[in-house]
């Protein structure tokens, strides 16, 4: 694939130009902790990073969590000798707890030392946009955006944002510093932020980035009931009620009408289904989970896919 000049905007008021849609390392954090994906290779996952750049990609969005380490380590990796380095955005707040589960921390010297392992395994001096990953302690976010705001000061992230918090958090925060992002979880799936924090985030001149805008794979168009049987033990999917009965049926139904609109497009229903969420005027940015370099090269078109009025509302099934 040879490089091309992907849709790009101004990420809020960060001044980063990032792509439309940019790189998720959710998955190549690979199984074996509370919400890994299963089994993964890591030669793949650098592969996709590759392609992804070679498509003109401009930022990859980890998180210390994913893997407990183990994806920004493959970030660190896919990175090292790349010519043009893509902005790096990863998150702090989640530590490894007993048999691999997820124990949160927003204290002030648990941040800093997850900056300090962030940047080492990111091969790294700076991280381009460092993220709460969730609110919670819910009484220690005050104490932990602190933190991100002492790290901006000392030069080791350039711009602080967060994940998953709601406007009266967002409030919160900004008494301490500005919060520069956010990131949702956004997609025809999963709206409820289109009420209140996404206008909230528009009017502040936040920048946000939508995560998950396929669903977790549901709305690719390759998800069946089969394939949900056969997903690894490890696979946090397994144990989502959004892959299972009632919701399940609802959610294949409308793969179905993503399906109808991909094909007058010519691309795929995971493509119009990021496209979908890009058309909200408050997204800057889709991330999308890349595993293989072979899944790269269709979503990629989702950047720059215009859906008209009839899309929009077939796939809502108001047509």
């Amino acid at each position: 694939m040879t490089e091309t000049r992907l849709k790009t905007t101004l990420l809020g008021d960060t001044g980063l130009d990032i792509t439309r849609v940019g790189f998720g390392a959710w998955a190549i954090g690979g199984g074996g902790w509370e919400f890994g994906w299963g089994p993964q290779d890591d030669d793949d996952s650098i592969a996709a990073i590759h392609r992804a750049l070679d498509g003109g990609v401009n930022w990859i969005d980890t998180a210390a969590a994913y893997g407990f380490g183990h994806s920004e380590e493959v970030v660190g990796r896919a990175l090292e000798g790349v010519t043009e380095r893509p902005y790096v955005f990863t998150k702090a707040s989640l530590l490894e707890g007993p048999g691999r589960t997820v124990v949160h921390s927003l204290k002030r010297d648990s941040v800093l030392r997850e900056a300090e392992a962030s940047l080492k395994r990111l091969r790294v001096d700076s991280i381009d946009l460092y993220q709460i990953h969730w609110p919670d302690p819910e009484p220690e976010i005050e104490e932990g955006w602190a933190a991100l705001a002492e790290l901006k000061e000392q030069g080791l992230v350039r711009h602080i944002g967060v994940s998953n918090f709601d406007v009266a958090q967002l409030r919160r925060m900004q008494e301490i510093a500005p919060v520069e992002t956010l990131q949702p979880q956004y997609s025809l799936v999963t709206r409820d932020v289109e009420s209140e924090i996404l206008p909230f985030a528009e009017t502040e001149g936040i920048g946000v980035i939508a995560y998950s805008p396929m669903g977790s794979g549901l709305l690719t168009g390759k998800m069946t009931r089969e394939r949900i049987a056969q997903l690894a033990d490890d696979d946090w999917r397994k144990r989502d009620p959004r892959f299972q009965e009632p919701l399940l049926s609802r959610h294949l139904d409308l793969v179905q009408r993503l399906t109808t609109v991909a094909e007058r497009h010519d691309t795929t229903p995971g493509a119009v289904a990021i496209a979908w969420t890009l058309r909200n005027s408050a997204v800057d940015g889709a991330i999308v989970g890349f595993r293989r370099p072979d899944q790269v090269d269709s979503l990629l078109t989702a950047a720059g896919l215009d859906l008209t009025h009839d899309d929009v509302a077939e796939i809502e099934g108001t047509s």
